[in-house]
């Protein structure tokens, strides 16, 4: 499984939405806190760019000679429809400071010296040393991720649905049900997991993750994993 590091460095790279939470500033409108792009230096600091006159870059500006604490705020939502959407949310918290120079105009950007970070997802609750975020890396599937599973799950619903047999004879007679009772939730370089809707007028589901058989480095490989899996799934 991917560890807690890689997991928060993908959400952080990704393009799940954000907010800066800075202590006396929660008064402002979300919108308003939401970094335009992020990015991760070489030392494991986040670089924010925000629009000039977002308070976050005022407040920033205004305590240079102060440390200004603050939590970038992740948000991972699934992009298909699928029941519980949330897939999961992570925090990196540091000290905030601005960077003249390297946004365009009516841009500025701030950098967030990580301190500590924490990931809650699908894999569960961990903390993230400093030194652990520096040196992960993002899931290389990450730029693909939310298109790929909106292809399966409208091109190939019913090849998903094959793979509830590798799961037991009981989960059989679940994902006999009419679609969509199986719902591709997530993707990376280790699988893939399935949301499965058992009772639909009670709106019970669970997830089952699928290993591929080595890690997957590119979308090429994956192609042949997942064809692994559904030719397993016919069998």
């Amino acid at each position: 499984m991917p560890s807690a590091a890689e997991r928060t460095r993908t959400l952080v790279q990704s393009t799940c939405s954000s907010v800066l939470l800075i202590p006396g500033v929660d008064a402002a409108p979300w919108d308003q806190l939401m970094p335009l792009t992020r990015s991760v230096g070489p030392d494991g600091d986040l670089f924010l760019e925000l629009p000039a006159d977002s308070p976050a870059v005022r407040t920033a500006t205004h305590a240079e000679d102060d440390e200004l604490t603050a939590v970038l705020e992740i948000t991972d939502v699934a992009p298909v429809s699928v029941p519980h959407r949330i897939r999961g949310r992570a925090w990196v918290s540091g000290w905030l400071t601005t960077v003249p120079g390297l946004s365009g105009p009516g841009r500025m950007t701030l950098r967030l010296e990580t301190g500590e970070a924490y990931v809650d997802d699908l894999w569960g609750a961990e903390e993230v040393e400093p030194e652990e975020f520096r040196d992960a890396a993002p899931d290389p599937l990450i730029e693909y991720e939310a298109e790929l599973l909106q292809h399966l799950h409208a091109a190939h619903g019913e090849q998903l649905a094959t793979l509830c047999g590798l799961l037991g004879h009981r989960t059989v007679d679940h994902c006999a049900a009419r679609p969509p009772s199986v719902v591709p939730l997530a993707l990376d370089r280790y699988g893939l997991r399935l949301r499965l809707r058992l009772r639909e007028d009670r709106g019970q589901c669970y997830d089952a993750r699928f290993e591929f058989p080595a890690p997957v480095r590119d979308v090429n490989e994956l192609r042949d994993a997942m064809y692994t899996l559904f030719e397993a799934a016919a069998r």
